[in-house]
């Protein structure tokens, strides 16, 4: 994997891989990631919309749909956004099934007979991060949550259904601290505490301080009244960045204090499911919540005509109306799954957040108009670029996967994606 390479995918143009991008990749795996046996998928980057022109709306549905539809495309499906962290979830449907397909098994008997391998970890599926690393510290825990979902599989009947014995999940796991709780200690919750130490005690200087209520015109100053004021709206806006983000965090003691929603049934044995449209992966998946509504949650999905304005004004509402109760957003796809536009493989997926969880992202006051203003220069280019290759690459990891190649080859492409990670991107997009 080391030194410059080139990737070709069927999906897209070939891939280029810089040396010190793939370096850096090397060093991720080789110290971090779980049993690379098992990786045999990373999920894509995803891009925002373009900004918003909507008053006080940094993004809004609307610039997706037309985003697709200049490149061709006349029906998209909306799903809401889940507050999360991305988990790539393989289950076999045995441990018999994981040494044969995926060489990983069971390497004492004592480890057997307890439904591990000697390290501790399950023997028959595996749930990993982004980055390719074990979802749980917790070794116990992932043995119960890959039990569960291999459970769920059965009763749904997707093993029959789809001709396997294996399936490769993309997922969201949640609560959001599950796996960002020292983020959420360190950067969130310290400006949150900051913020609610500092505004009250200035509000309270101004409200005792006698300045004048006109402005100074040869000094140029603010008015009494028009500081206190903004030192007033600087509050609320911390509340309510503190509001956004403990919306998505609650304690997680056992696995009944996790919720998984799946929204992409990427592969199973002899086939990758890209063929299929995104309706079909989420009424399929749906059914695990059906079986097992503790662990499992269906995601909320509409499908829009854009050539139909009703259609379109219906997904706006719909996003207004989740957004302004305390959800996320939506992620807008189009119909069909690896869509091509003018110019060849279009964006897999574009991400729509509401207003009040973007404060999480871009801070406490950024909706006031002079930073409003400047984040709407933001280009989401490099982002989109980003997203498509390392979609390329993920899907093409699962075709030679599921043709059996070397697992150097599959490798090839899942070193890819985690590789392009290291572009230098505006992590807020």
């Amino acid at each position: 994997m080391l030194g410059r390479r080139v990737v070709e995918t069927r999906l897209d143009h070939p891939v280029t891989i810089r040396e010190e991008q793939a370096a850096a990749a090397l060093e991720v795996m080789s110290r971090f990631a779980a049993d690379p046996r098992w990786l045999i998928y990373l999920p894509p980057t995803m891009s925002p919309t373009e900004a918003s022109r909507e008053s006080g709306l940094l993004e809004h549905p609307a610039e997706a749909f037309d985003y697709y539809a200049r490149e061709g495309v006349e029906r998209i499906v909306c799903e809401e956004k889940h507050m999360g962290s991305r988990a790539v979830v393989i289950v076999c449907r045995d441990a018999g099934v994981a040494h044969r397909r995926f060489g990983v098994g069971r390497t004492s008997s004592v480890a057997g007979a307890l439904g591990a391998t000697s390290s501790g970890r399950a023997d028959a599926g595996i749930c990993y991060t982004r980055t390719g690393r074990h979802f749980f510290e917790d070794a116990a825990i992932e043995r119960q949550f890959v039990d569960r979902v291999r459970q769920a599989a059965e009763a749904a009947g997707l093993w029959s259904e789809l001709d396997t014995d294996w399936l490769c999940l993309d997922c969201e796991l949640m609560p959001w601290s599950a796996k960002a709780r020292a983020l959420l200690q360190q950067q969130y919750a310290a400006v949150g505490a900051a913020g609610r130490a500092a505004r009250p005690e200035a509000i309270a200087v101004l409200r005792d301080a006698k300045l004048p209520e006109t402005p100074n015109a040869g000094a140029g100053s603010a008015s009494g009244r028009s500081l206190l004021e903004r030192y007033e709206r600087r509050l609320a806006d911390v509340e309510r960045f503190v509001e956004a983000y403990r919306r998505y965090c609650w304690p997680v003691e056992s696995i009944s204090d996790l919720k998984l929603a799946p929204f992409h049934l990427l592969a199973s044995e002899g086939a990758v499911h890209v063929d299929r449209p995104h309706v079909w992966h989420m009424e399929t998946l749906a059914r695990l919540s059906q079986v097992d509504p503790e662990l499992f949650t269906a995601t909320p999905f509409r499908t829009v005509d854009l050539g139909d304005q009703p259609s379109r004004e219906q997904a706006i509402a719909w996003w207004h109306a989740l957004t302004e109760a305390g959800g996320e957003g939506i992620v807008v796809k189009p119909y069909d799954f690896g869509a091509t536009g003018r110019h060849g493989l279009i964006q897999p997926a574009v991400k729509c957040r509401g207003r009040e969880y973007l404060r999480i992202i871009y801070g406490p006051e950024y909706t006031e108009p002079e930073h409003l203003e400047r984040l709407r220069q933001r280009s989401v280019g490099a982002k989109r670029s980003l997203a498509v290759r390392e979609f390329a690459l993920g899907v093409e990891a699962l075709e030679r996967f599921v043709r059996r190649e070397p697992l150097y080859r599959v490798h090839e492409c899942v070193f890819g994606v985690l590789a392009l990670e290291s572009e230098p991107v505006d992590p807020r997009l």
